[in-house]
């Protein structure tokens, strides 16, 4: 991967690239302590991500799986109905980071006790019919999505990640458009 811009992580919190400022404001904190300070100041700033990303789209937003579970790697979805960016960052698991990575779609690896999940969050289509998305899923679900079926239904998220945080994206990608445009038909 060329350049990801991370949005936030939990993942590799470094105790020492954060010392000197808790103890600034906290002198003579134990080592636990610091801890602690450190894991509530970086869960704050997630909050602070939610109310940054807290973009209303007018669809749902689409989550692609790849689950790394006790029994091995399996594939899944879920739909993010309320379509608002804000809420793609929400997770059960114990660490997770949150980027959009050089192809500009929102991505999130989360580790667990049994592995690590990675997912991909797209937007659906304006455009795409209720029976074309329910194939999508259908897909998903076999296991036979491919990527022409993700671009026809779905959009990437950067774009509008992208222009809260000031970040400049790559163009979609030619054949990423032609294919939307084939679906368009």
């Amino acid at each position: 991967m060329d350049e990801k811009h991370v949005i936030w992580s939990d993942i590799n919190l470094n105790l020492d690239d954060w010392r000197d400022d808790i103890l600034s404001d906290h002198p003579g904190a134990s080592e636990d302590e610091l801890y602690c300070i450190m894991s509530e100041t970086n869960t704050e700033y997630l909050n602070d991500e939610r109310s940054n990303l807290n973009i209303q789209l007018s669809k749902s937003i689409l989550v692609f799986a790849d689950l790394g579970l006790w029994n091995g790697r399996k594939t899944g979805y879920k739909v993010i109905e309320s379509g608002n960016i804000k809420d793609c960052f929400n997770s059960t698991c114990d660490n997770n980071e949150w980027y959009v990575d050089d192809k500009g779609d929102l991505r999130c690896t989360a580790i667990h006790h049994d592995g690590t999940n990675h997912y991909l969050y797209r937007v659906v289509r304006d455009n795409v019919l209720y029976d074309d998305f329910q194939d999508l899923l259908d897909l998903i679900y076999d296991g036979k999505a491919t990527e022409k079926d993700v671009i026809a239904c779905t959009e990437r998220l950067g774009d509008k990640i992208g222009a809260v945080y000031g970040w400049t994206l790559p163009p979609v990608e030619a054949k990423q458009v032609s294919r939307q445009k084939e679906h368009e038909r």
